[in-house]
Order: structure tokens, then sequence, then C-alpha cells
């Protein structure tokens, strides 16, 4: 099968790209918007940028009207934004939260979700995931407009947050205990739990 995305509808070539890009981890990001109003959403277009200094980008889509969402909103008025990481007991509760609600209603709120301070930021941390990253904006690109359209956040990480529940041999988080959620296609996730080891070439 080939495909020409001039040739299909946008909906077509997203199926065919998400089935193929997996597993994609889950940007859980929780937001504040000026007014006060605490918001969180998933996004499985994600992924760390570098580390020097330490940043990550996730890719929030325009919703069906043309408009930003919420949380690329919130962040465009406040700079701010907690990229959360989604264990499989919260999972269900990742995927509620994608539901769309008016801007005046908090995910935190419909979905009984604890919200925790931030260290530098205002923006609120999901309490229920055990690995939450405190970021301020670096950049927004847009690269579509109109429904769907494409928008690239990346943010500089100033702050980093681990529960010691997660942490395994050498200090560093075990992925077991993690247990962090992925995103196949369509409805179908994976988890950490199931690996395999490759030695380093020349090792």
């Amino acid at each position: 099968m080939d495909f020409d995305p001039a040739d299909v509808r946008a909906s077509v070539f997203y199926q065919q790209m998400i089935h193929c890009i997996v597993p994609r981890p889950i940007a859980w990001v929780s937001t504040v918007s000026e007014t006060g109003v605490t918001n969180v959403a998933p996004f499985s277009y994600f992924t760390g940028v570098g580390s020097r200094p330490p940043s990550l980008l996730f890719c929030p889509a325009n919703n069906r009207d043309g408009k930003p969402k919420d949380t690329l909103r919130n962040i465009l008025d406040t700079g701010e934004f907690v990229v959360n990481i989604v264990p499989f007991a919260v999972a269900k509760a990742m995927n509620d939260s994608a539901a769309a609600l008016p801007p005046e209603e908090s995910e935190f709120d419909v979905g009984g979700l604890t919200p925790l301070s931030s260290v530098k930021i205002s923006a609120p941390r999901v309490s229920e995931s055990p690995v939450q990253f405190e970021c301020r904006k670096i950049h927004v690109l847009n690269i579509g407009d109109g429904p769907g359209g494409a928008n690239v956040v990346v943010g500089s990480v100033v702050h980093m947050h681990i529960n010691d529940k997660v942490i395994g041999a050498k200090d560093l988080v075990d992925p077991d205990l993690l247990d962090a959620v992925g995103r196949m296609g369509g409805v179908s996730y994976c988890r950490t739990k199931d690996r395999f080891d490759l030695p380093h070439a020349g090792e």
C-alpha cells in the first residue's frame, strides 16, 4: 500500500500514522487558565527533545472548530504546563480526561483527580501520576490551521518530581514499578512491563 497525503482524507492518513508510530508515550498535560480553571488532557504525540537544556515537546491539534484546545490556549496565556506520566492504574482516568469540556469546567473535578501545587510554576500537577515535569514554554510552532491543525509545544523542564515508589536500582525509575502506558493505534494501549534488552554496539 502507498499513500500520498494529497490523495486521501486527513483522517485516513492520520489513522495509518498512529498505527505505525507505536508505541507512543503519553503526555498527560495539566495547565491552569488565566481565570484559575485547571485543565488536564492527554496527548500521544510526545517526546523528549534534549537534556541540555532538559526539554520536551508535545503536539496538541486544534479543535474541530479550528480553534486551539484549552491546553494550548492556557499555555499561550500563561507560558506554563506540567507533563504527567500515566501509569496503568489511572489509564481510565487519563482516557476520560480526553472528553471535551467547556472551558469553565475542570477535568480534575469531573474525573476525581487530585491537583498538587507545583514548585516553580502555577500549573498544577496530577497527584495520581508518579512522575511530573514542570515546564515553561520555550516555543509554540503552528504547523497547520483549521480543524485538526497541528501545533508543536516545546517546553523547558524546570523541575521534575519522581515518586520514591517507582525508584529501583541505581536510584533510577524502574519501568516495572512505573508501569507506564503507551498509545497504540485506535483504542489500543501497551504497558512498560514487556521489554527486552540489546547490548550497545561495540560492547
